[in-house]
């Protein structure tokens, strides 16, 4: 058995490598990854996976699709606080923040201590959250609570699981990462019935009370999550081992490697993809969020009944539940592999445009359709956002560089809502907030296909006229000099070459 080598992976990865032939790097990357070592690593596309992609899907159902039941209790708060539609948008403006914002926190937590534990923690933290919100007496406590705490928590649940569906999954990444955000729209399905149950027998405390004890089941998700060994699943250089000796670095450049290694500002310097996903993401999300919060006050306002605007959010949720998958089938296809970023691009556009026909009128019946249409513009975003992000970064980079762009969201969301709540009291015209929320949605998708469209004419461009240098130089070398028989003079008599395709 060769000796293990000194350094920080030697234990591991010198036992790992003599049982299993090539799996050293699987362990580097576990490691790096945070994933503690246990007797047996789970591998990759195995049967253990579909149990890691259900508990993805609970957890995102959990985590993401919460939010959009706020606005179930949106009358109420603005009532019980005495507040305006500005002030009691800051709520919904805190938690999304900082469901977002966490994730550089939670990039440190996973290679500290592992996707399990942090998304188990993420349990316990939305949970406290929820319970100690229920007991709030101004909305500024509020806002640390369910806000802050809760979103915090969601924030560790889901982008742990993430991370681990990832590697996972390797043939089959694009269909796993659409399942697991229907999870999605089963939260977004279920989370506003149950909301107007409670609300009606229990008040917004009681409901707060009774999430706290829902949100705890993000602990069962985190525990299935066991650390996955893969040599295919990221492809990355293994961690050069530092000498015996080396110098003590100050806080300043400790700091800045700490940043470096968990916003992936070095991708966004020089992944001119990565740079436009990010900033055309940033821009989308201070649109993409509002129907979602102002849809069920909309109807209202316009005279609908409480339990049938609730049930507007729950046909966006059941509709999606089904397209998602379909979506993810689509991107899963060879045909349409390399056309993914575009798909994106075409649903945030179908977004934007659906928001449109809603702002032209409130009856019941155009919202259904509205909410329908709606349903497969969102679906595409759903299924894609995270997978054309793994198409344009690494994945041992894509912790890093998700935290990066939710960190960049996260600013974004914290301001959009607010925004329209102020455009709401300024106009009392519910209109102007879909008009707003258009406005983003089209211009990021416009800005994100055009830009990659002409980067791939750019780099094709590049191309070309590399090989066309390349024949011009090596066209000389295969030609051959005859002498003729009649003439001492020399001819240049080119090789002919048969190019077939394959």
């Amino acid at each position: 058995m060769p000796k293990a080598r000194r350094g920080p992976l030697a234990t591991s990865q010198g036992w790992y490598s003599s049982v299993t032939p090539g799996a050293g790097a699987a362990v580097t990357v576990a490691v790096r990854l945070g994933l503690r070592m246990p007797q047996a690593l789970e591998q990759a596309d195995s049967g253990w996976a579909w149990v890691v992609l259900l508990a993805t899907l609970v957890s995102q159902g959990l985590t993401l699709g919460f939010p959009t039941c706020i606005g179930v209790f949106f009358t109420e708060l603005q009532h019980d606080f005495q507040a305006s539609n500005s002030e009691t948008s800051w709520f919904p403006s805190v938690q999304l923040a900082v469901l977002h914002a966490g994730g550089p926190l939670c990039s440190i937590l996973v290679e500290r201590f592992g996707c399990r534990v942090t998304s188990m923690l993420g349990g316990v933290l939305a949970s406290l959250g929820m319970v100690a919100g229920s007991f709030s007496h101004t909305l500024s406590q509020l806002y640390l609570t369910a806000g802050f705490i809760t979103g915090l928590g969601m924030c560790f649940s889901f982008q742990s699981g993430i991370t681990v569906l990832g590697l996972y999954f390797i043939r089959r990444r694009a269909l796993a990462n659409a399942l697991a955000s229907a999870g999605v729209s089963l939260g977004i399905t279920l989370w506003p019935l149950l909301s107007l149950y409670l609300l009606e027998d229990l008040g917004w405390r009681g409901a707060f009370l009774v999430f706290g004890g829902v949100l705890l089941h993000c602990c069962v998700c985190g525990a299935i999550l066991r650390p996955v060994a893969t040599d295919r699943a990221l492809e990355t250089r293994e961690v050069p081992l530092l000498p015996p000796k080396t110098p003590a670095l100050g806080c300043l450049a400790v700091c800045g490697q700490t940043i470096q290694r968990h916003l992936a500002f070095d991708i966004l310097r020089h992944n001119v993809r990565y740079c436009v996903f990010t900033l055309g993401m940033t821009w989308m999300i201070m649109g993409f969020p509002l129907p979602h919060v102002f849809l069920v006050p909309y109807a209202t306002w316009h005279g609908v009944d409480e339990q049938r605007a609730a049930l507007l959010i729950s046909i966006i949720g059941l509709s999606n539940i089904f397209l998602r998958p379909m979506a993810g089938l689509v991107a899963n296809q060879r045909a349409f592999a390399k056309h993914r970023k575009y798909l994106f691009c075409l649903a945030i556009l179908l977004n934007g445009l659906t928001n449109l026909v809603c702002a032209v009128s409130a009856d019941f019946r155009v919202l259904v359709g509205y909410c329908l249409v709606y349903s497969v513009s969102m679906s595409g975003i759903g299924a894609l956002m995270f997978q054309v992000l793994m198409d344009l970064v690494p994945m041992d980079r894509f912790p890093s560089a998700l935290g990066l762009l939710t960190t960049l969201e996260a600013i974004t969301i914290l301001i959009s809502p607010p925004l329209a709540g102020f455009l709401l009291d300024t106009t009392n015209n519910f209109s102007y907030i879909f008009y707003m929320s258009s406005f983003f949605l089209i211009s990021a998708a416009l800005f994100m296909g055009g830009s990659f469209y002409s980067l791939q004419k750019k780099e094709q461009q590049g191309r070309q006229a590399k090989e066309e240098g390349a024949r011009v130089e090596a066209a000389p070398e295969r030609g051959h000099t005859l002498e003729g028989k009649d003439s001492p003079e020399k001819q240049l008599c080119p090789e002919i070459m048969y190019v077939t395709s394959v």
